[in-house]
């Protein structure tokens, strides 16, 4: 396409979930009750996990990250979302949409790469619990966490800007949020470029927590499978069972949503598994901990004795 043709974009138009007026009360109903069940059940792990000294322990340090990753992802994606569906201004300013886009990658990121950590803290807890308080510790947890975090901002910087590069030949993107997949389909040309970019950056950055985290359950399923005792049995699949629901959760979702046939990635498709990858599975995370797992269930069995005690 000539040069000539190119459009100037200093603004786009989020379409949203529904064009149809009479689905937007619904749509806003549905994503509300699901964001403050995200902050609820998300900002009751914090509490309990920072209040509560039974659960100090590295993998409740990872967890308290994860939970503020989850009600991150959801804030940065839902509060526009929730003010487009009752207005018919859904602008979005050209630079509000690069920040979400950068803030968007960065984060769902850091989620794999956390999951990916605390892998290897189940590894050790299962695999060779005898060195496991001295080699996962508090501080090799940060160190770690803050790795993952340079990887991520670095590869969401890296998509805003060459994002920013792109020329565009229309502003109504067909989300509910700034991504790479809608604006690519904007542009005025197929970037080549940025597409290979794209492809080298998920074999660099997305996929290894994916194949670590595979890795260590491998290496857990090897030992799990060599346990005589029942009840030896019960406590490994115990100590992982949170963790793997959730990896299973997520990574499910993201196999359908950039796995599937071509044929099949339909728009309309990518919002319905977009709004479950962002919205509902952050939400879910806290529930999964709090029904499976018997330590944060204890704390909060507490928790709630002091309240009523101090309300007594």
């Amino acid at each position: 396409m000539a040069e000539a043709n190119w459009t100037s974009v200093s603004e786009f138009v989020l379409l949203g979930l529904s064009e149809r007026q009479d689905l937007q009360l619904l749509i806003f109903g549905g994503l509300l009750a699901t964001y403050v069940l995200n902050l609820a059940g998300n900002s009751m792990l914090l509490v309990l996990i920072w209040a509560d000294p039974q659960l100090a322990s590295p993998m409740y340090f990872l967890l308290s990250q994860l939970a503020m990753v989850d009600m991150g992802l959801a804030s940065i994606t839902l509060p526009q979302a929730l003010v487009n569906t009752l207005s018919q201004h859904r602008v979005i300013p050209f630079a509000s949409c690069l920040a979400q886009l950068f803030l968007y990658l960065a984060v769902d990121n850091m989620e794999g790469y956390l999951l990916a950590i605390m892998a290897y803290d189940r590894y050790m807890a299962v695999c060779d619990p005898l060195r496991y308080a001295a080699v996962v510790t508090r501080s090799l947890c940060l160190k770690m966490a803050a790795a993952s975090l340079a990887v991520v901002i670095s590869h969401g910087l890296l998509h805003a800007v060459m994002t920013a590069r792109l020329r565009y030949c229309g502003n109504f993107v067909q989300h509910f949020f700034c991504d790479v997949p809608p604006l690519l389909r904007l542009s005025c040309t197929r970037p080549l470029a940025y597409e290979l970019v794209i492809s080298i950056l998920g074999v660099l950055v997305v996929v290894p927590p994916f194949v670590f985290i595979l890795a260590s359950y491998a290496r857990i399923g090897v030992a799990v499978a060599r346990l005589r005792s029942a009840q030896a049995l019960r406590k490994a699949l115990s100590t992982c069972g949170s963790h793997l629901a959730v990896v299973l959760l997520l990574y499910s979702t993201v196999t359908w949503l950039y796995f599937r046939p071509a044929s099949s990635h339909a728009l309309g498709h990518d919002w319905e598994v977009a709004v479950f990858y962002t919205v509902v599975v952050p939400a879910l995370n806290p529930v999964i901990y709090s029904l499976r797992n018997k330590d944060v269930a204890s704390a909060l069995r507490r928790t709630g004795r002091k309240v009523l005690a101090r309300g007594a």
